[in-house]
């Protein structure tokens, strides 16, 4: 079906836009990534373990599954995602949050990736939970929800500017199964399924609401 007149003049403004913009880091991703710095320096990369315990979604062994977060403390539902455990994996972590995070704030806006990473963030890190324990961190499931949430939008609404390189995709797919062999080490997999899944049925929704609306919005 082709496009109605209105909606290709602002298609083609869209792309022009996109295209001139001067890439700079969002606001949101800036804040993620100096909260993920300063935990990091606080709990020593994961080795001062008082600290540690006090982001963790629990600290085990209570009355109950998640004795804490039922007592009031529910900031630890998202919390681990702030915890690295070591230097490779803050800043593996940080520099796919710097660029997924500063694409989706540019195309989609601040409120689509604070939501995504707080939904993300939370149902990652309670999946993890359930299948693995409670002792576990990093933004890895968030990034992976990132991901999935980019590589939806720009495969069902290339319009909206989003493009992933192939390549990318490919890569971050292996490095899911992978860390799923055990020969990486210790790894929240689940927390990188979930994350992935959710990232991934939300562009899509996203990609296909705007799609039946026919608007092209571009934000800054």
């Amino acid at each position: 079906m082709p496009l109605e007149p209105d909606y290709e003049a602002a298609l083609r403004r869209n792309e022009r836009t996109i295209r001139s913009a001067p890439i700079r880091l969002g606001p949101l991703t800036v804040a993620l990534i100096a909260i993920c710095a300063v935990v990091a320096f606080l709990s020593k990369l994961g080795h001062k373990d008082e600290f540690v315990e006090k982001l963790l979604i629990t600290r085990g062994g209570g009355e109950g599954p998640l004795p804490e977060i039922f007592g009031g403390q529910f900031w630890r539902l998202l919390t681990p995602v702030f915890l690295h455990f070591g230097i490779v994996h803050l800043v593996f972590n940080m520099l796919w949050l710097k660029d997924l995070g500063t694409v989706i704030e540019r195309l989609s806006g601040t409120r689509a990736l604070l939501g995504l990473v707080l939904v993300a963030g939370v149902l990652s890190n309670v999946g993890q939970f359930i299948f693995a324990g409670p002792f576990f961190g990093g933004m890895s499931g968030v990034v992976y929800a990132l991901l999935g949430y980019v590589w939806m939008k720009a495969r069902f609404d290339p319009a909206s500017g989003f493009h992933l390189e192939k390549q990318i995709v490919i890569m971050m797919i292996g490095w899911f199964f992978l860390c799923m062999t055990g020969a990486v080490g210790p790894v929240a997999n689940y927390a990188h399924g979930f994350g992935l899944v959710i990232g991934m049925v939300w562009g899509f929704v996203a990609a296909k609401l705007r799609s039946s609306r026919g608007s092209l919005p571009v934000r800054f």
